[in-house]
């Protein structure tokens, strides 16, 4: 599937602004971490886009949350490995992530959260949010608090948390419009 075919899609299911942010935002960072890993960038940009295409059906029911999502995507002829990611990307039903690809959707999923509420604090300029920046941000459990941090610390053995902020910048940087920011 490719990027402007998973947009459409990701329209006909999601409505809310800021779910649709939210996908933009996690399809930036997986994008950059599949460059950096040497991964196919396209795919895990869709991944990233399509992963919570069922967040407004379910209304934050997370026992349904990415099984719907799964049936979405099958009946609209997206394949049974992406699929299959995106059911299992909630973390409330499956975890032992193994696979590079769930592993870093895992942490681009809260990341990016962290790194746009550094924007906000910033006057909602994304240039202006460095790594150390958000290595700040993310010792204060107050900040954000809705960011799981134990998801993100998920990329370590992966790539050290510095890479991977700077990373997940630089992919909210190419996106700022998608996402709200400057």
């Amino acid at each position: 599937m490719e990027r402007d075919e998973a947009l459409a899609l990701l329209g006909r299911y999601v409505t809310s602004p800021s779910h649709i942010a939210h996908s933009h935002a996690t399809a930036a960072v997986m994008r950059k971490v599949a460059e950096h890993l040497g991964e196919d960038a396209g795919e895990w940009e869709v991944i990233g886009l399509l992963h919570d295409i069922d967040y407004d059906i379910v209304g934050g029911d997370m026992e349904r949350h990415g099984v719907e999502g799964y049936r979405i995507l099958i009946e609209n002829g997206v394949s049974e490995e992406i699929a299959d990611i995106v059911r299992r990307h909630n973390h409330m039903l499956f975890g032992d992530y193994v696979r590079l690809v769930e592993v870093a959707l895992q942490a681009a999923d809260s990341v990016s959260g962290l790194i746009i509420a550094c924007a906000l604090v910033k006057g909602g300029t994304i240039d202006e949010v460095t790594p150390r920046t958000v290595k700040k941000k993310f010792k204060e459990k107050s900040f954000a608090a809705g960011c799981e941090r134990e998801r993100i610390r998920m990329i370590e053995p992966l790539m050290d948390l510095g890479t991977f902020y700077r990373l997940a910048i630089e992919g909210l940087a190419e996106v700022r419009g998608d996402i709200g920011l400057d």
